[in-house]
Parts: C-alpha cells; sequence; structure tokens
C-alpha cells in the first residue's frame, strides 16, 4: 500500500499539455448546502511529491466547473471506501448501503447519499465495469432524490500522471481491446505499446480522465468531510472556499482546460506527500493528530472527517472521540478483506457489514 516517494517532473510533460475542448451538460442534482463563513487562516506549506510513474466509457454527467463542494445534511449518508478494480466487492458494499437490491444493479436507495472515497482504479481487472456502474448509478440516484458521490484518490491521479505501475495485465488487456482510444497522440511517445490505450484513456482531457473531471477530491455533506487520504490545516487555511478552489483546479486540469504551466501547478499540489489525496497522518492517533483534525474541522465547520487510503485490517476504525473514520478495509480481492460501509444517520455513526 506504500508507494513510493519522488519527482514527478518526468511524467509532468506527458500529463499536462493543455487541451482546449471541454464539454457542457447538466449541474449536479444534489445542491449546495450555504456556505460557512470563512475561517481565519491558519500555517504551513505542503512539501514533497510522489512520483507517478469491452466497456465504453459511460458519458460524463456535470460540467467540470459547477460541482459543489458542501452539500446539505441527509437522514442516511453512507461511506463507502477503496475498491481498486473489484467489481464484486464494489457491489457488495453499494449492497449493505442499501443502494442497490440483491438481485440488480439499478439503484434502490431512493433519497440515500452515498460518498465513494476514491481508489476506484489500480489492482483489480474490474475498473471499467466500475466506472460504468458508478456513472450509472450516480444519475439513477439523482432521479430518486439521493446522490452518489464518487470522489478521486490518489490512483486515480497516478493514472492520469501516467504512472502506471499497479495496474493490472488484465487492466491494460482492457483498454487495449478499444479502438476509440488515441493511441497515436503523440504525448504517448516512448511509453510500451501496451500502455498506450490506456494512457490514451486516463491522460488530462481524453475520455477517462473527463469522468474523473466531473469527480470531487474532497466533499462536505452535511457536519461530515470525506477525502481519500485527509484535509490538514495547510489546505484550508481560508475555509470551504479552499477547498472549493482545490476541486476546481483539479477538475480543470483532468478535463484538459488547464495549460501547461497551470496543470503541472496542480499536478505537484495534488502530488504532494502531505496533499488531501496522499497523507497518511491519520492513520495513527497520537495528540498531536487529533489536534490537527480538530482544528481542521473547525476551519472547514465541520464534526467528523471520513477517510481511506489506509488499509485498516481489522475493519472500520474510529479515532479522536469519534471525530476521524477511517473506511478502507481492504476489501477488494488484492487485499483479501471483507466489504464494509460506514453508516452516517444525524448524530449516530455505524459500521455496515462485518471485519475480518
Amino acid at each position: 500500500m506504500w508507494l513510493r516517494v519522488g519527482s514527478i517532473a518526468a511524467v509532468l510533460t506527458l500529463a499536462c499539455q493543455s487541451n482546449p475542448k471541454t464539454e457542457a451538460a447538466k449541474p449536479a442534482p444534489h445542491q449546495p448546502a450555504a456556505k460557512p463563513k470563512p475561517a481565519p487562516k491558519a500555517a504551513r506549506d505542503g512539501v514533497g511529491a510522489h512520483k507517478p510513474s469491452e466497456v465504453a466509457p459511460p458519458p460524463a454527467t456535470a460540467t467540470a466547473a459547477e460541482i459543489p463542494t458542501r452539500y446539505p445534511a441527509a437522514p442516511r449518508v453512507v461511506a463507502i471506501g477503496d475498491v481498486h478494480g473489484d467489481l464484486q466487492a464494489t457491489r457488495a458494499a453499494l449492497r449493505l448501503a442499501g443502494a442497490i437490491t440483491e438481485s440488480s444493479d439499478d439503484w434502490a436507495g431512493g433519497k440515500l447519499v452515498i460518498v465513494q472515497t476514491g481508489d476506484q482504479l489500480d489492482r483489480g481487472d474490474g475498473e471499467m465495469e466500475i466506472f460504468a456502474l458508478l456513472e450509472r448509478l450516480s444519475a439513477q440516484a439523482a432521479e430518486a432524490g439521493g446522490a452518489l458521490h464518487i470522489l478521486n484518490g490518489n490512483h486515480e491521479f497516478m493514472n492520469t500522471l501516467g504512472d502506471l505501475r499497479y495496474v493490472t495485465p488484465g487492466g491494460l488487456a482492457q483498454f487495449e481491446k478499444d479502438p476509440t482510444f488515441n493511441v497515436a497522440d503523440p504525448r504517448l511517445a516512448g511509453r510500451p505499446p501496451a500502455e498506450r490505450a490506456r494512457l490514451a484513456a486516463f491522460l488530462p482531457g481524453a475520455p477517462y480522465a473527463k469522468i474523473l473531471s466531473k469527480r470531487n477530491t474532497v466533499v462536505i455533506v452535511g457536519r461530515s468531510v470525506f477525502v481519500h487520504g485527509g484535509v490538514l490545516p495547510q489546505h484550508v487555511p481560508g475555509g470551504v472556499p479552499d477547498l472549493e478552489r482545490l476541486n476546481a483546479d483539479t477538475r480543470a486540469w483532468l478535463s484538459g482546460a488547464k495549460s501547461t504551466a497551470d496543470a503541472r501547478s496542480v499536478a505537484k499540489q495534488i502530488m504532494a506527500t502531505d496533499s488531501v489525496v496522499w497523507t497518511r497522518l491519520y492513520a495513527d492517533e497520537t495528540p498531536d493528530v487529533c489536534e490537527t483534525l480538530v482544528a481542521t474541522l473547525n476551519l472547514l465547520d465541520a464534526d467528523r472527517m471520513v477517510v481511506g487510503h489506509t488499509v485498516q485490517k481489522q475493519g472500520v476504525t474510529s479515532g479522536c472521540s469519534g471525530r476521524l473514520w477511517r473506511i478502507d478495509v481492504g476489501m477488494s480481492a488484492h487485499y483479501g478483506g471483507t466489504p464494509q460501509a460506514l453508516l452516517i444517520a444525524g448524530d449516530e455513526v455505524t459500521t455496515l457489514g462485518g471485519g475480518r
């Protein structure tokens, strides 16, 4: 699970070139909550960086520029952690949540709100099917008055940056079978032929990157913050507006709308070792960690944070007097875990499904 640290400069030229084309579509149906007043400024900057190394693409369903960051509370909110290319584990977690029936992959959750905290990609062969399923359910949930918020994790960004170290042979072969990807893209020169179709799907402005560009990296639903790695005070000195800016910048980069220089800046920010998708600070609990968490929640006017990214071998765990929840249970076949989900109903937080 732990990944190498290094410079991403070598892949930024590949992945950060501008693509001026953008798509227009309907705005997200789950309407944003009223914005809290900006909080006072906090401290330090992030440093370091990570080295990025037969299902048709589903249609994108919202514009990259018009997706809210904060949403109103809902009676039932379920969070699902890393699924890493395992379609069966994804279905199992959705069934635990009551989002789909035992016999159907159609939305059955009514006004249920689900947040999937990123890392749909890598380590498994079911990625295309997972993308298609989640996109379809997102549209169906909106029609039913509910919502499915799909977040980007570090593995989504790694693929956009051309880091395919954790892609399975099946994950490469699936994309090779699709003739619609532009394997002649000059950005792919020098890459092995077996990788080019997948890269042509995920480079900024490409079909699957445009799907990612319709997704946030951090969302707040009611009083709960959902993110892959974790939000730190340094990320949000100005409160929620800083999250809105981060979400908008990453979406614009993924869509191909950023200039090369701007794309390079956004990529370095999101791939920093202490970024919102990479930090593992909240994997442990110490007085300093809880102090950092409380400071962040105060800046965001929130009560709790839900994170994935670091496998919890014993199942979902909590910390900091119930203000921190860790939901990456390693449910994919790669890790051999058991699907679980987290239910937030008002002030009550409970785990759905059994541990190991």
